[in-house]
């Protein structure tokens, strides 16, 4: 299997309503902002807190792309 099979079933999952619906639910916008406060906060110790509003502008940005809110 080729990476471009990879992408082709990649895309075709992600297009199914199902996925589409269960990607949008409450669930996954609870499991997405765990993940994301946890990744920003990480990288805010890895940084010693001299880059936090640039990371909280980063992980706030993502959580738009992803979830419900």
């Amino acid at each position: 299997m080729g990476f471009e099979d990879i992408t082709a079933k990649a895309q075709s999952f992600l297009a199914d309503n199902k996925v589409q619906d269960a990607l949008k639910s409450e669930k996954a916008e609870e499991v997405s902002d765990n993940i994301l406060d946890s990744v920003a906060g990480a990288v805010k110790k890895a940084t010693g807190g001299k880059f936090d509003g640039q990371i909280d502008g980063a992980r706030d940005a993502a959580d738009k792309a992803v979830g419900t809110e």
